[in-house]
């Protein structure tokens, strides 16, 4: 059983916030460092996976959608990915790279200390893609959890870039929202579990971070990008109205 779990979702190849988390002395002692997808859809992708792999087995690693869609694009299983900055992300990674994208696991689950048996997924336990929010009704819950196995205890998932922690059907879930693309506040976003659960927020030096992506990025776009995505020009409510008809919700909700 673990003591300590650091939570890491959608780093999306932002490079000095995740050295800024991985900063944090509670980051640094942690038993183990879980990251919940889409890793590298973003403008520093080999860089991030390169760090990361440089903590060996401390790290433990599930896909999200974007590793995925990154993956199909180099391996020509698709032609396009709606993100903008993705194929040209896809085309800076090495072939292990590839290799490690193409081995992560879509959940994992992990006993932690004051919450028993933990399930780590992207989006929801059964698709990478699946939009739940906080303010999900119990019915869409219960839909999503169907199939987990009863002793799962409490559900960690990423996807949408904002952080909350609730109660549905007696289960804890956790969204750590997003370290590199946070929506409603800039710094990175993360979560601590054991032996409850914690929500964190790392301020790092954003005017600096913005200047070091648009120097060490090629992507064509990347002062444009920067700007928008580490300043988080998307407010909460943005993303809320974009993400609520995604979750099954009626339109007059």
């Amino acid at each position: 059983m673990l003591n300590r779990v650091a939570v890491l979702s959608d780093i999306h190849g932002v490079l000095p916030a995740l050295e800024a988390v991985l900063a944090e002395p509670d980051a640094s002692v942690a038993d183990r460092i879980v990251l919940t997808g889409d890793i590298t859809a973003g403008p520093q992708p080999a860089q991030v996976l390169d760090l990361l792999t440089s903590l060996g087995d401390r790290v433990a690693w599930i896909s999200g959608n974007a590793d995925r869609e990154l993956l199909e694009y180099r391996r020509g299983q698709r032609d396009s990915i709606p993100d903008p900055i993705a194929p040209w992300a896809a085309q800076q990674l090495r072939e292990d790279h590839l290799e490690l994208l193409g081995a992560l696991p879509r959940s994992l689950s992990l006993s932690v200390r004051g919450l028993g048996k933990v399930l780590f997924c992207h989006a929801t336990p059964r698709d990478d893609e699946e939009v739940v929010l906080v303010d999900s009704s119990l019915d869409r819950w219960a839909e999503v959890f169907s199939g987990l196995d009863a002793d799962v205890r409490a559900v960690v998932c990423g996807h949408t870039h904002m952080p909350f922690v609730r109660l549905a059907h007696g289960r804890l879930v956790i969204n750590p929202g997003s370290v590199g693309m946070p929506y409603g506040r800039s710094g990175a976003h993360w979560a601590t579990l054991g032996p409850g659960a914690e929500l964190r927020h790392t301020d790092f030096d954003i005017e600096a971070a913005v200047a070091q992506v648009s120097r060490d990025s090629s992507y064509p776009d990347i002062e444009q990008w920067s700007d928008y995505f580490l300043h988080a020009r998307a407010t909460d409510a943005d993303a809320l109205a974009a993400f609520g008809p995604r979750d099954g919700r009626r339109q007059t909700e």
